[in-house]
Parts: structure tokens; sequence; C-alpha cells
């Protein structure tokens, strides 16, 4: 075990100095001052602190003199009169390489930053000979490759929106979503590659045109369609559209329901990411970042906001264990990788085959996002990469960015996210929805973010939007995780507020649970559900799936219990621990804590979650009661 908040990483004067956020500070006339001392004024001051972000990076576009903001949650109104488009500021470089492209199947091709600019144009000049124009819905249903980067800025620079899902996911799931938003233009590949095997997908893409009525045409990459939509060369030009002019539209995770169609602004996006990149990232000029996404997670969409601060993304298709876990660690090495990011599963699994890097001399910052890391993953990376430090990041498609995350002005330590990110008043609201400071309670967002959602597509009105986000505290964003705020201003996530565990009137996230028992090497991945109900005590039950070679036995079963009664508390121990074959997970790799729970008190399997937005929907059916 690894104690929470062992300090890892401290910053040297020299890292101080030659970071991003230190220019940004000097140039507020704040230099020497705290990271805590300028967040407080960020968001004491939040009208300031997002024009600054504008005139600080420059943004390409036309101000305004409307205020910065106006109204309150959720109605708030950022930059009225302003215009710019978020292609314009994306493609705003001319030389160097815009972006590399690595395929699982060997495959490597850079763009340079003229070539994308002309690529871009080209398909931009081929949508508008479709029909597309501003406001108009381009869905992608492709992979992480560069068709993909260029058919979203052609669709951007258009004032059209842009929409895409992986080809991983299954024909009802995209239907869902794309139904939903009337695309004019479907863009998709008929196979891709993962795990070493090609699958083909141009019956599903076949299918999915038949649902969608609007559809005016259907371009495969590859294809002849797609060279004659990339046909003609054309100048390069940008409709500039209002600060909250759409831009893309984003799914929740849809593990029951119709997949909420969450839409964000050009101007959001923008600001959002100029600043997240810049100065929570460490990201400019010369940097090349990499980080382990599909197209139909949130994470695509920071990834390529890369080229808003003139880094060189680099674009991954493939699995990230093929052909062996070591995988992006390598690819990482072989592109001089400044800044590498992925899931918190992937840093486990790596901690878990004992990885060793190697080649890793470019690498400034690893990052980790989507799920809680433990203590341990953090101290893997120090002991793998001394010197570099881990930042763990917090935040969701919600808000296409992390709202808590890392500063290179702060020291790192294990199992901790050391700071709010600027401009996130993120707060810990106690159950009569007080704040608190050092407990744990509701992670809430109490000052607005230009990159809010816009609205929900198809929610006249707004009521589905509210009801999301504010249903609970009225004026206030509740995100539905738990987490506790130190005094220091860093903090801790423990996992969704509605998969709690509540045993004896201890209430605890999951994550706390999971970093005791998958420390276990016999453990692949863990599941634990409280089946109890409001005022109803229930049963605690630990699913494990088992790596290769394990089994459960009674030894297993013995050290579990003594972990979990000495780590946590004798509450917390299960009152059974069952075998499955594997963890059930969405697409973006998060547990599927509350379908199960469901299923355990009588939903059924079909109706407690959508297969097509899981990666493995096939487990379910073992966790039946």
């Amino acid at each position: 075990m690894v104690a929470e908040g062992a300090l890892l990483w401290e910053p040297s004067a020299e890292d101080v100095a030659n970071a991003k956020i230190s220019r940004y500070f000097e140039w507020l006339g704040r230099a020497g001052a705290s990271y805590q001392e300028v967040w407080q004024w960020s968001v004491d001051d939040p009208a300031a602190f997002w024009a600054s972000i504008w005139d600080y990076f420059g943004v390409v576009g036309e101000r305004g003199d409307g205020p910065v903001m106006t109204g309150t949650m959720p109605g708030v109104e950022w930059f009225a009169g302003a215009r710019l488009n978020y292609a314009e500021n994306a493609l705003r470089r001319t030389e160097g390489t815009a972006l590399v492209f690595r395929s699982e199947d060997g495959t490597r091709t850079t763009m340079s930053r003229a070539e994308l600019r002309e690529e871009v144009a080209r398909v931009r000049a081929g949508l508008v000979r479709l029909g597309v124009g501003k406001g108009d819905r381009v869905a992608g249903y492709l992979p992480n490759i560069p068709q993909a980067l260029v058919a979203f800025l052609a669709t951007a620079s258009l004032g059209a929106i842009w929409s895409a899902g992986s080809p991983d996911f299954g024909v009802p799931s995209i239907v869902d979503r794309f139904k939903q938003i009337e695309p004019k233009v479907l863009i998709a590949v008929e196979e891709y590659v993962y795990n070493g095997r090609t699958y083909d997908r141009s019956a599903a893409v076949q299918e999915i045109a038949a649902e969608l009525p609007t559809l005016r045409a259907t371009v495969v990459v590859g294809a002849d369609s797609w060279a004659e939509l990339r046909a003609e060369a054309a100048p390069l030009e940008f409709e500039r559209v209002p600060f909250g002019h759409p831009l893309w539209i984003l799914y929740s995770s849809g593990t029951t329901g119709l997949p909420k169609p969450i839409v964000h602004g050009h101007g959001g996006v923008v600001l959002e990411h100029l600043k997240s990149l810049s100065f929570h990232q460490d990201l400019g000029e010369g940097d090349v970042f990499l980080w382990y996404t599909t197209t139909g997670w949130m994470m695509w969409n920071y990834l390529i906001g890369a080229l808003l601060v003139g880094a060189t993304p680099v674009l991954y298709d493939g699995a990230a264990t093929h052909p062996t876990t070591d995988a992006l660690w390598r690819m990482a090495a072989e592109e001089g990788v400044t800044y590498f990011g992925t899931g918190a599963p992937y840093i486990i699994a790596s901690m878990k085959a004992k990885v060793r890097t190697e080649g890793l001399g470019a690498l400034r910052g690893v990052g980790s996002t989507g799920s809680p890391l433990p203590p341990e993953g953090f101290a893997w990376v120090a002991e793998v990469l001394p010197g570099v430090p881990l930042g763990s990041f917090s935040g969701g498609t919600d808000v296409c960015t992390g709202f808590v995350g890392a500063a290179p002005l702060l020291p790192i330590r294990a199992g901790v996210i050391p700071c709010r990110s600027l401009g996130a008043r993120v707060e810990s609201f106690d159950p009569a929805g007080a704040p608190v400071v050092g407990e744990v309670g509701e992670l809430v967002l109490t000052q607005p973010m230009p990159s809010m959602p816009v609205m929900f597509w198809n929610d006249p009105g707004g009521s589905r939007y509210q009801d999301s986000y504010f249903a609970e505290y009225p004026g206030v964003w509740r995100h539905g995780d738990w987490i506790k705020i130190n005094e220091d201003g860093s903090c801790v996530i423990y996992g969704r507020s509605d998969s709690t565990l509540n045993r004896g009137g201890v209430r605890m996230g999951t994550s706390e649970f999971y970093r005791v028992v998958e420390r276990f090497e016999e453990i692949a991945d863990s599941l634990v559900i409280d089946t109890g109900r409001l005022g109803q005590e229930g049963r605690l039950l630990l699913y494990i799936s088992m790596t290769d070679d394990a089994e459960l036995n009674d030894d297993l079963v013995r050290r579990l219990r003594t972990a979990l009664r000495e780590e946590l508390s004798p509450r917390h121990v299960p009152n059974e621990i069952i075998q499955v074959p594997g963890i059930p997970r969405t697409l973006s790799g998060k547990k599927l804590e509350v379908p199960v729970r469901k299923i355990l008190l009588g939903t059924p399997v079909d109706q407690a979650a959508n297969p097509d937005a899981m990666s493995n929907p096939e487990v379910l059916q073992h966790f039946k009661p």
C-alpha cells in the first residue's frame, strides 16, 4: 500500500520558471503569486478571468464590445457580440507538423500544417457541394484517423455541427445518437482494425444510413465517395459565428434510455482548451501530445485541441495493449511524445504487467482520467518515470475538459488531484447543500464555465438540461461525483455519488474499495455493489474477474476479507465474493455500477443497460440475482 498524500514529485525552480502558466501570471501582473491565489481570483471574477484568456492567447475573431457574461446558471450568455470559428483558431499556424498518425497495423503517416489546411479546404468544398451549410449536422462513424480530424475541421469551418461515433459502437447505439440530430451527411469507414483483427462494418454503415432519412449523402473513407468529396482544391475560408454557436454534439454514456446529446459552442471550447492545455498540461509550440482515445470519447475532442496551442497531436487507431501491454509506452517513446495521457485502467494494467518504460526522454508529463487512479498507480509512474509528474484529471463529457487536475507549479502526491482548474469553482457540498472542506461531499460547480453545454439537442425549454445538473441545487451544477477538497485546494475523487457504499452509516466511494481489491495480482478487475435502499441495509457483493492463470480459492477470499477489514472497516467486508468472466464497462471504460445494482434489485438485464454502449455486453448475464 502507498499512503494517500505521499509526496512523489515537486517542481524545481527551473520547472516553475519554464511553465507556461508562469508566463501568464507575469502577463497578468501577478508574477510570484501562488496558484491558489490566482485560482481564487479566477473564480471570484470569472468575467475578468475569461476575458484575459481571450486576450492572452490572441483568439482569432471579433471580441465585440458586449459583456463577457450575463445571467446565471443554467442560462449564462458568454461574450455577447463576439464572433469566431474554432477551425480558424486551430488552423492559424502554417508551418511545422500538424499531426502524426499511428495504426495498430504499423501504418505511420504525418501531415504538415500546410497539408492539413489544404485537405480541410478540399473537404470543406466537397461538403458545400453536398449542400452543407451553417447549422447543418455532419456525422462521423470513424476511428481515430486523420480523415476524422479533417472532416471535423471542414464541418466546423462552415459553421456546421459535427458529431462522431466510433465504429466499435453497435448500429442501434449509433442510430440512437445520430437519429436525434438529423444529419445531412454521414462520413464512415467500412472496416477498422483492433487487437489484431479486422472488423467489417460495411453492413453496419448501410444499416445506419437507412435509419437516417435526412441524409443527402454517405461518404466512405477509402472509397470513391471520399475521393470525390476532396477532389477539388479550394480556398480555405471560415464562417465566423457567435460565441455560443454549436460546434459539436457529444453524448452521455447512455447506459439506459436515449443518450443525452450535449452541445458545446465554438467560443467556450476554444477558451477552455487554450487554458487547460496550456496551463494544466503545459503544452505549446513544439510539443507532441498523445492521449489514448477513440472518437467516441470526449478525450478525442480534447486531444485535437493540441492544434489550438501549436502542439502536434498523435492520433492512434488500435488497441492499447496490442501486441503487448507496453504498446502505448513504446509508441510514446518512438514519437518523442512530451505529454502522454491515458485512462486510469491502462496505468493499473501496466503496473500489474510490470512494464518497464524506456526511451521516454522527451516526456515531461503523464495524464490519467476516466476513473479515480489509486495511490499505487501514482507511485508506479513515479518509480518507472522518475522526475515526470503524473497529473490525474477529472471532469467529463458534459464540459469537455477537466475541472480538477494538475498544474506544473504544484507538487504531485499519491492519490491526490493537486488543484481545481483555473476558472472552475468546484466545491464539496454536504447533504444540506453547504460547502465543506476536508470532508467528502457532492462535487458541485457554483460558478459557470464557458464550456458548459449551450443546450441539449432537441430540448425545447431546456428542461432535460436543467434536470440533468440543476435539479438538486437550484443554480448550482451537481456533477454526480463524491469529492473531498483539502485546505490547500487539492482534492480526492471517490467515484460516482449514485453508486455509494453505505454500510452501517459509514458512506464510502467505490474507488477506495477498488484500491484495496485490485492491488491483488490475481485480480484483473472488480465491481462492488451495495444493494441497500433508503432505510434498509442490503448485501455487499464483490464481483471479481481473475488474471489468466489465477483462480478464486479460499486463501484469496480470506486475504481479501482481511485486507478490506483492516484497511476500510469491518462493515466493508463483503457478504459474498463472486467470480465473473469480466466486469461490465462502457465503451469509454467506465464500470457499470448503477446498471448492475439495478439488475440485482430486479430490473431485467435488457432494461438496465444499453448493450451497444458497452465494450463487453455479454458479461451482464452473469450478474442476474
